[in-house]
């Protein structure tokens, strides 16, 4: 493993928490795929974790609530032919989902008014458009 992984700020998923599971891989492998255990699935138990302060845990619980099973997320890696590459792919995952997750809200958006003057030009320029298309009538042809 390449070391911790960060979610955000100093904020890094704990190794001790982190449960792998190993089993057979489909995809591309050849005959060594049916019997090594290239497929990876990480296990992370969010609702008892002490790494993430008590916020973020809040927040990435009501966020992930349709992908937790009893306060625990799983993500899995399958597409590379090694564990070793799996894992780091299923370990940069589960710590990217954990970042957005986390994540502060986005700042309320503040309405902005449309400038007054700029309101006048749209309304006269469709004054204008609406009497050119007045003067098309053949009412006044003979």
């Amino acid at each position: 493993m390449s070391g911790p992984y960060l979610i955000r700020g100093s904020v890094s998923l704990p190794e001790a928490e982190l449960l792998w599971r190993f089993s057979r891989s489909s995809g591309p492998g050849g005959q060594h795929v049916n019997t090594s255990d290239s497929q990876v699935e990480l296990r992370f138990d969010l609702a008892r974790t002490e790494a993430l302060p008590e916020v973020w845990k809040a927040r990435a619980l009501e966020r992930l609530a349709g992908r937790l099973v009893d306060g625990v997320i799983a993500v899995r890696a399958s597409e590379h032919r090694s564990q070793w590459r799996n894992r780091e792919a299923a370990a940069v995952r589960l710590a990217a989902l954990l970042a957005e997750a986390t994540a502060p809200p986005p700042k309320p958006r503040r309405p902005t008014r449309i400038p007054r003057g700029i309101n006048e030009r749209r309304l006269r320029e469709k004054k204008q458009r609406s009497d050119t298309k007045r003067g098309r009538t053949g009412r006044d042809w003979s």
